[in-house]
């Protein structure tokens, strides 16, 4: 660890600009954890050999997957991407990405008389709601809390027409099905009323009773659902229901957000990593470019840790942001108190990156305490997008990044 710092120049390294926004970025609070997840050798000494990549697919590798995707429907998914808790963490301007995309489809054509058609049939994962925290008991316990999937079950033409919402704790546990008795209204309006549900456990033969006495709720057990989109590909669908609640639902998902979702269980991340990367790295053509913005770590595959300071200084924990040729790297320590470590990266070859940390302090409000340490970083892109960054680095450690400034 080499020796060199002062706290005024790690204030003052951003453009005067965005001075005010350095010292008082506050990015998700996310105190330092000595315990990161899953499986990976001990991390080494404070220099280490990191790796990070990057492929450009937003349209290619898609095609593979989803290319029944229009473009105005790749534009909601791309608004999706990154929202926690389908909505419950989100900053006002990413909610409004996610509500102007949903109007411009709503505006569009799709399925006309959404209820009569057998693409609305079938089983829906919700990615969106705009109260994830509000209306039904299933939106309020569960469906703001990523570890579980929330899916809906229409089907309509059966002798027995319901719609049903499911929560889905994992593939161990089990499952919640709550169901209501549908009915068709018009073109675009399914008319339910709840009037059972249980609990489905894996390690029990037989049901349990959701403690709901749906009979003595009366009116509160029904309500309307309308589609005020459903696509041509029966891929995804928006609805608004009675309590003013907008839905969004997709039956077939695009691959970033099914590597968002293993990461949310923690289950299965390395192996879904592996597979992403490697149907990016089937239709990448770009030159990778280390793209500017703020990235939030989200995932990390090291097992055991050097102190927090080591790891911060080597971008192991909380956020990174990329600018003008320099990189910041920002762990909020406890309330009002951040570790902040600056550098300059330069190109050393197609898809590395040499990155020189030498100007870290310890930072509350406008006043900064210098640390004397270094940090040289090579870096490897694995994957990168506009919202998606992964990275390897030293003994295989693999990274995951979000990004969270919301721009492009």
């Amino acid at each position: 660890m080499a020796l060199k710092v002062g706290a005024s120049k790690n204030l003052s390294v951003w453009p005067a600009l965005n001075l005010q926004r350095n010292l008082a970025l506050d990015p998700p609070l996310k105190t330092f954890n000595s315990k990161p997840s899953s499986a990976s050798p001990p991390l080494g000494p404070l220099r280490k050999s990191l790796r990070i990549c990057r492929c450009s697919l937003v349209n290619e590798q898609k095609q593979q997957q989803q290319a029944s995707f229009t473009e105005q429907e790749k534009q909601l998914i791309d608004a999706l991407i990154g929202i926690q808790g389908r909505g419950r963490s989100a900053s006002p301007q990413r909610l409004n990405d996610v509500e102007r995309a949903v109007q411009v489809l709503e505006g569009q054509e799709g399925v006309l008389d959404a209820t009569s058609s057998d693409l609305i049939e079938g089983q829906w994962q919700l990615m969106f709601t705009t109260r994830p925290g509000t209306a039904s008991p299933i939106q309020r316990t569960f469906v703001g809390v990523d570890f579980f999937s929330i899916f809906q079950e229409v089907y309509l033409r059966t002798n027995d027409p319901r719609v049903s919402n499911i929560v889905k704790f994992s593939d161990w546990i089990g499952e919640l099905k709550v169901e209501a008795a549908a009915s068709i209204k018009d073109g675009k309006r399914i008319l339910f009323q709840f009037d059972r549900a249980a609990f489905s456990f894996k390690f029990l033969p037989f049901k349990v009773p959701y403690p709901v006495p749906f009979r003595l709720l009366g009116d509160e057990a029904k309500g309307w659902l309308d589609t005020t989109y459903l696509s041509h590909s029966g891929n995804l669908r928006i609805s608004r229901g009675n309590k003013g609640t907008t839905f969004v639902l997709q039956k077939k998902t695009d691959p970033r957000q099914k590597l968002l979702a293993t990461i949310s269980t923690g289950t299965g991340v390395r192996e879904a990593i592996d597979e992403f990367i490697s149907l990016s790295n089937s239709v990448a053509k770009d030159e990778p470019v280390l793209l500017e913005g703020e990235w939030q770590m989200i995932w990390s595959s090291q097992v055991e840790t050097d102190s927090w300071l080591e790891n911060a200084g080597n971008g192991l924990m909380g956020s990174q942001i990329v600018m003008n040729g320099q990189m910041k790297f920002v762990v909020n320590i406890l309330p009002g108190i951040r570790f902040s470590m600056i550098g300059k990266f330069v190109k050393s070859g197609t898809k590395t990156y040499d990155l020189t940390m030498d100007d870290a302090a310890l930072i509350g409000g406008p006043l900064g305490y210098p640390l004397e340490m270094e940090s040289k970083i090579n870096l490897e892109l694995l994957y990168n997008d506009d919202k998606i960054r992964i990275s390897q680095g030293f003994n295989n450690i693999l990274f995951v990044h979000l990004r969270t400034d919301g721009s492009k």
